[in-house]
């Protein structure tokens, strides 16, 4: 190809006092606005539902105040227009030592070396439970087009090193059984094989366990991709389903679930197939899915089950998602 036919422009770094005079007028306003907070989404790879802007946490205010959509667990976001600076990071502290479970993300013009390690050093002394993000924030323009904002991550949990730590404590207290062993490589292999596709879909951590939860858009919605030994249609362990789910959760389910149902008609043919509804009398969460006998034993043939779970978890997010981020919450009588 010749480059000498094309125009190319120079990027400009962009001053973030020109786009943003102070922190908690401009910048964290502008950063609780879906459409960016989304960015900051894609960033650290946690669906992030916004919960309120200068909220108290015990004596301190946190800029803005998040949940993880698939853990429901708190993300605190503390804003700088500067460099990183002794007073956040105590109260990063502060607010880590009156939670039980947190991710906090500390956004800076620039970090400083101490403060850069002062979060890698938290992240290797916590468990899973506690995470912390350093990103430093820039703004980039060419020529005269509109000023586009890029989060740089320059430190965030060692996920890796945590889970060894954690998954060695455990068989030292209590082995894996034989099936738990089998989930857990069988979702280790799933989620490296959803981060190759360039999928919307973001997988959670591998577990021993017959499930993976996923984002869909709100809290008490999950994305549920399932691998049992036991298949529901035959009702035997003489073969084994694998499920894509739509979970709802929480006080407002069963009213979720009939509005969603309503729609069942048109959910059916936009997805090309018809799904099973499930809302048991006898409990609260309600699940909409659809499900294939399998072999987990035979490995040869993981690759076509993880192929098949992608596909349709990425229907299921394709139908849903739009329609759960709209659904009025009942009012409480």
């Amino acid at each position: 190809m010749d480059t000498n036919n094309f125009a190319f422009g120079r990027l400009e770094r962009i001053d973030l006092r020109a786009a943003w005079t102070t922190e908690a007028s401009h910048f964290t306003p502008w950063l609780a606005q879906p459409d960016n907070l989304r960015l900051l989404d894609d960033t650290i790879g946690v669906e992030l539902e916004l919960e309120a802007q200068e909220k108290n946490v015990g004596p301190f205010r946190a800029d803005i105040l998040c949940k993880d959509t698939v853990t429901g667990s708190w993300v605190l976001i503390e804003n700088q227009l500067e460099r990183t600076d002794h007073m956040h990071l105590g109260q990063l502290i502060t607010y880590a030592a009156g939670l039980q479970a947190v991710t906090i993300v500390w956004i800076a013009h620039r970090f400083t070396e101490e403060h850069r390690a002062a979060l890698d050093w938290l992240n290797q002394i916590t468990d899973s439970r506690f995470n912390f993000f350093g990103l430093e924030i820039e703004l980039w323009r060419i020529g005269t087009s509109p000023i586009a904002p890029k989060f740089n991550v320059v430190c965030k949990p060692n996920d890796w090193s945590k889970t060894v730590t954690e998954g060695a404590a455990r068989v030292e207290s209590e082995a894996l059984t034989e099936s738990q062993a089998l989930q857990l490589q069988f979702w280790t292999a799933f989620r490296e094989y959803v981060l190759t596709q360039g999928s919307r879909i973001k997988p959670t951590k591998a577990s021993p366990q017959h499930y993976m939860n996923m984002a869909v858009g709100r809290s008490g919605f999950y994305l549920v991709a399932i691998a049992s030994f036991s298949d529901s249609e035959t009702e035997s362990y003489a073969s084994n389903e694998i499920r894509a789910e739509l979970a709802i959760t929480g006080t407002h389910a069963k009213t979720y679930f009939a509005a969603l149902e309503a729609e069942k008609e048109a959910i059916t043919t936009e997805l090309g197939y018809i799904l099973i509804w499930h809302n048991p009398d006898n409990a609260l969460a309600c699940r909409v899915y659809v499900r294939k006998s399998v072999n987990l034993r035979d490995q040869q043939t993981w690759l076509d089950q993880h192929h098949w779970l992608l596909e349709k978890l990425e229907d299921l997010h394709r139908v849903f998602a739009p329609r759960v981020r709209v659904l009025n919450t009942p009012v409480e009588v």
